[in-house]
């Protein structure tokens, strides 16, 4: 059961890491953004996404490395964990933004 769980984890973290890429070609813009606002969310959108493309390499790295080589999966996992919290952090600094502009257009 154990197994079934991790390949479907495997299988989610593919998916996510081809939506990434679909992600950040869609918020890849020539033109300027009009007011600072917009701006501002979209960096955070491009920042969500490219810290979870780094999660998504460094997990699918991991999974490659061979485990003698001990630094570097070590290396791996923090690179993992550290882009799993960025990318939490950059998801809830979206709505706070909002919030904020909110309160400040009142």
């Amino acid at each position: 059961m154990h197994s079934i769980n991790f390949l479907c984890h495997e299988a989610v973290v593919a998916v996510s890491f081809v939506a990434c890429i679909v992600g950040l070609i869609l918020l890849w813009d020539r033109k300027q953004a009009k007011d600072d606002i917009e701006e501002t969310e979209k960096i955070l959108f491009r920042m969500s996404f490219s810290y979870w493309l780094v999660y998504c390499v460094a997990f699918g790295m991991e999974k490659i490395v061979l485990p003698d080589w001990e630094t570097i999966v070590i290396s791996l996992k923090i690179t993992t964990a550290l882009s799993y919290f960025l990318t939490f952090s950059c998801i809830l600094s979206l709505p706070l933004h909002k919030f904020a502009v909110h309160q400040i257009e009142e």
